[in-house]
């Protein structure tokens, strides 16, 4: 996401609030987490069955059992850290968990509980988790039915992955702005209660 980007995913956010008394907040985060973790516990794990084969096999003595023992754990640590980075041993429930918990907190702490008629959206990316979600506020979530998020959601997602992922993001913008003022169209004293611009992480 380069400055340019994100001026024009802020002006679709500024369009689609034009129509309706929403807010939408949209988030990229680059990463929900950064999973070193796994690769440390696999390594660790798998050091641990180096000193069976050589007492079975061999006579060598505990301390250089020992020593072999710790090469290969560093050894194996920086291997599978560097092949593992961005999760790649983490299965795709985790990610997602991860992901959904980072935008429920984002949601709360970026002020989308707190907007008059609780009609807050925020739309949720997580580039590294090939994840997306959008989240409403309580004046709007139960008005609109799972699907036309999920619909919505899926097509972002596969922008992403067709590195489309601005165009993808705007047309979602549009999309939700279309269901924002279908079920809670603009009053006439609504005012502009959250910044439009794109949130980085």
């Amino acid at each position: 996401m380069d400055e340019r980007d994100r001026e024009v995913i802020a002006e679709a956010v500024r369009q689609a609030e034009s129509g309706s008394s929403g807010e939408i907040v949209v988030m990229i985060d680059r990463a929900a987490a950064s999973y070193r973790s796994v690769p440390v516990v696999m390594a660790l794990t798998l050091s641990l069955l180096v000193p069976w084969p050589l007492l079975a096999m061999t006579e060598t003595s505990a301390p250089r059992i020992f020593l072999i023992q710790l090469v290969c754990a560093v050894l194996l640590l920086a291997s599978l850290l560097w092949y593992g980075r961005g999760g790649r041993f983490v299965p795709g429930f985790v990610k997602r968990k991860r992901a959904h918990d980072v935008a429920l907190r984002e949601f709360t702490a970026r002020g989308l509980t707190r907007t008059r008629q609780r009609t807050g959206v925020l739309l949720y990316v997580a580039i590294q988790e090939r994840y997306a979600e959008i989240i409403a506020d309580s004046g709007i979530d139960g008005r609109v039915e799972q699907a036309v998020w999920d619909g919505i959601v899926e097509a972002v997602v596969l922008a992403g992955r067709d590195d489309r992922l601005r165009e993808g993001i705007v047309t979602a913008v549009r999309a939700i702005g279309a269901v924002l003022a279908n079920h809670a169209p603009r009053s006439p004293d609504d005012i502009d209660e959250l910044p439009n611009n794109v949130v980085i992480l």
